[in-house]
């Protein structure tokens, strides 16, 4: 599994529907869906599945986009729209592309899932291949989301015990034949396993919210000054990533908790047994939620004192690609981010 910076074929994301996710019919998650599809259709193509009902808010949004070819629409029904978790993971020896299948079961399934339906979304990544005309290669009955691994491309891949041995993955298995299945599919040779995700984060703490690659040897992590639960987490991450011998550059998550009002509740239509939400939850926000496409990095932010020191400290990392800020309340009400939303598909020569 080649490092997220590497160059890119292109992105996979999915125009958001969801009624029980989006509030007020999507139409404001969809505003900015439109702006990150179009920041990342200037470096690379996107791939946006969409249903047919969606489809003509879709073709409206980005119909200069979709004329000049560098958004394609593929008519695919899901659940829900996040292509990091639902999408192939791809793999590839630098001459063909592979995309890894794994059974999706809603981040919990039967245990702790977020929804109680979650077929389309699970049939989704085979479908994606057979869009690209990719070999798909099964990894079923092994659960996992594509936001719970990282991967430097190189042998290495992070993930978090919180996620990973959770009730509602792959109960029957022990951490060392998970570690295998990892370690088989993605090419690797060296699992790290991260003790914890962000708190609040209703994936059960992926990956993806709290460490990133940024070079072979290098990570974000998030990280807070303030004496509380997150700040034990952080420290207890941090200090096996040091003990594997990588340099660890802190990345402040956002001061202030990032919360639902009251229009956004009255915006929500849920179905039967799906998760409803409140005025005290507080949502997963982190900047290390950025996505990296070709020739720049997206960073979410949230109308925060730490927006700008999240840019600053991304911009060192990334001096060869122009970092784009957006406003991400929208997104991070949906209950994940940028890097949620998409999924890379490399570049092979």
């Amino acid at each position: 599994m080649p490092v997220e910076y590497s160059p890119h074929f292109g992105t996979i994301m999915i125009w958001p529907e969801r009624k029980g996710s989006w509030t007020h019919g999507a139409q404001p998650a969809r505003a900015v869906f439109a702006k990150i599809i179009k920041a990342i259709a200037k470096c690379e193509k996107v791939f946006v599945a969409v249903s047919e009902e969606g489809k003509q808010s879709a073709e409206k949004a980005l119909c200069g986009e979709i004329e000049k070819g560098c958004v394609q629409l593929w008519t695919i029904k899901t659940d829900d729209c996040w292509a990091r978790d639902m999408a192939p993971t791809f793999v590839t020896d630098d001459k063909t592309l592979k995309g890894i299948d794994w059974r999706f079961n809603a981040w919990g399934g039967e245990a702790d899932g977020l929804y109680p339906h979650w077929d389309d979304d699970d049939k989704f990544a085979a479908e994606a291949c057979k869009k690209l005309e990719t070999e798909c290669i099964s990894a079923r009955p092994f659960v996992l989301e594509g936001g719970s691994i990282h991967s430097n491309g190189a042998g290495t891949v992070i993930t978090t015990e919180e996620c990973l041995l959770s009730a509602g993955r792959n109960p029957n298995m022990s951490k060392k034949e998970i570690e295998n299945n990892l370690m088989r599919y993605l090419g690797a040779n060296k699992v790290i396993w991260l003790p914890y995700g962000v708190i609040g984060d209703e994936t059960n703490g992926h990956v993806d919210n709290i460490c990133a690659f940024v070079g072979e040897n290098t990570v974000v992590h998030g990280w807070t000054e303030a004496e509380c639960e997150q700040k034990r987490r952080c420290v207890e991450n941090i200090k096996i990533l040091k003990e594997n011998g990588f340099e660890v550059v802190l990345l402040p998550f956002p001061e202030k908790p990032v919360k639902f009002n009251q229009s956004d509740l009255d915006g929500f239509v849920y179905e039967q047994g799906e998760i409803e939400r409140t005025l005290d939850d507080c949502l997963a926000a982190s900047y290390v939620n950025f996505y990296v496409c070709n020739y720049a990095v997206l960073v979410p932010q949230f109308g925060d004192v730490n927006d700008k020191t999240a840019v600053d400290i991304l911009s060192k990392c990334f001096e060869d690609r122009k970092i784009i800020a957006f406003d991400a309340v929208e997104i991070i009400k949906g209950g994940g981010n940028v890097h949620c939303l998409t999924q890379q598909i490399p570049l092979v020569k």
